[in-house]
């Protein structure tokens, strides 16, 4: 019997010139500066080197330590020299360090006035994550938001007892 296999999800091409983040991370300061310098190695053995995927490598498939650092650039050459200055322990352009703090978390929930049709609906078609979350969240609320929210009445989101649950979910 044959079996259907579901199509590999296709991440669209980021536009040319698009600046992403990359994370490092290690356990020490002389670690980071480690980390940056093997990464710098990395990009100079990688003429076709794809700078998306890389940020997507590092983002989702290295551990987190407490010292860390982000680069951003759009190119191979902005990030060489990021990295360069990170592994000399310099900062620099498009360079953002740090030190992680146990148990701290902040939460930020946007007032009244920001809601909008549609709100979310570019991040759920995107990101499977966030479509899953919001619908859990819908799911609990009353079912006028999710049709509020994803249909066409202005005048109907702007009522308090659907634009604050509608906002609490996206």
């Amino acid at each position: 019997q044959e079996r259907e296999t579901e199509p590999e999800e296709v991440t669209p091409p980021l536009p040319t010139g698009t600046a992403v983040p990359w994370p490092l991370s290690a356990k020490s300061p002389e670690a980071l500066r480690e980390q940056a310098a093997r990464l710098r190695s990395f990009v100079d053995r990688s003429p076709d080197l794809d700078v998306a995927d890389t940020a997507r490598t590092l983002a989702f498939a290295r551990a987190a330590f407490e010292h860390r650092a982000v680069v951003v650039a759009a190119e191979p050459d902005g990030f060489r020299s990021a990295l360069t200055a990170l592994a000399e322990g310099r900062g620099g352009p498009g360079i953002v360090t740090g030190e992680a703090a146990p148990q701290r978390l902040g939460l930020l929930f946007s007032g009244q006035g920001s809601q909008r049709l549609g709100m979310g609906r570019g991040l759920a078609a995107r990101y499977e994550v966030f479509a899953e979350a919001l619908d859990a969240v819908l799911d609990v609320c009353d079912p006028a938001v999710r049709g509020v929210l994803f249909g066409e009445g202005a005048e109907a989101l702007n009522e308090t007892g659907v634009t604050q649950p509608a906002l609490f979910a996206v």
